[in-house]
């Protein structure tokens, strides 16, 4: 269930999505650690996971259990056309995971599952050199048997991480996460998609001036356009669609989620 308190919620197509500024983010994500709370599910939403959860129920579902944050100018402009304004933040987790972790108020446990194994090294290691203070354990990579995770939960159990980071892709990882990850193998757990990639080095990020104009989906695209064309140049379109329909459904005035 939503873990975030006080905190405002948008519906973006049936999805709740809380709707804080970086400050309260930082501040509630601290809380939540540090708190005596029960275990907390974090999830991201952007266009191309708006295109998948419209098509898998599962997928679906495990979004609507966790608490989720808005990430990408996708969900921006579905919350303009939604609720009248773009959401407060832009908490993606490619700069949202390295800032929680810089204002940690104390030395935390952090758990890695995911991507390949010299990209899950190398984030490790640039967490490492970035924020010493805290312990990173690389639980697995990215290629074990996903109906088969026995050791992956066992050795994260021994572990018993504060913060868990895990890379699998969308929708796997949510759907994994939300199969899977019970209490013990993380008070805060964060489904983090291609965040390895870009704390490694292996895939570049934007210019800052690229990402103030919002536009960082442009730059994969160039960088990686055989791997990506389907999400933007075909998704983007259906992510317009999905939200005119949504509109025009009124399904958003109707769902008692706070605007």
């Amino acid at each position: 269930m939503p873990a975030m308190k006080n905190c405002q919620h948008r519906d973006i197509m049936g999805i709740r999505v809380a709707a804080l500024e970086w400050s309260q983010a930082l501040e509630q994500l601290n809380r939540v650690i540090d708190e005596d709370r029960p275990q907390q599910i974090f999830n991201f939403l952007n266009a191309n996971n708006t295109n998948l959860a419209m098509r898998d129920p599962r997928y679906r579902q495990g979004l609507m259990r966790s608490e989720v944050l808005p990430d990408g100018v996708g969900v921006d402009i579905a919350s303009r056309a939604l609720h009248g304004s773009a959401f407060p933040a832009n908490l993606n987790g490619t700069d949202f995971i390295p800032a929680l972790l810089v204002h940690a108020a104390r030395p935390l446990k952090v758990a890695l599952i995911g991507a390949r194994p010299e990209i899950l090294d190398r984030a490790v290691s640039n967490f490492k050199a970035a924020t010493p203070w805290h312990e990173f354990f690389p639980v697995s990579d990215g290629y074990f048997d996903l109906s088969d995770s026995a050791r992956v939960l066992a050795d994260l159990a021994a572990i018993d991480p504060d913060v868990t980071l895990i890379a699998l892709g969308s929708p796997s990882q949510e759907i994994w996460i939300d199969s899977h990850i019970r209490p013990g193998h993380g008070r805060v757990v964060f489904g983090v998609g291609a965040l390895f990639d870009f704390v490694s080095g292996a895939v570049p990020r934007a210019p800052r001036i690229i990402r103030d104009l919002r536009l960082e989906w442009v730059w994969r695209l160039v960088l990686e356009p055989s791997r990506l064309w389907r999400r933007y140049i075909l998704g983007n379109p259906v992510f317009l669609c999905h939200l005119l329909r949504y509109k025009l459904s009124g399904a958003g005035r109707k769902s008692g989620l706070p605007a």
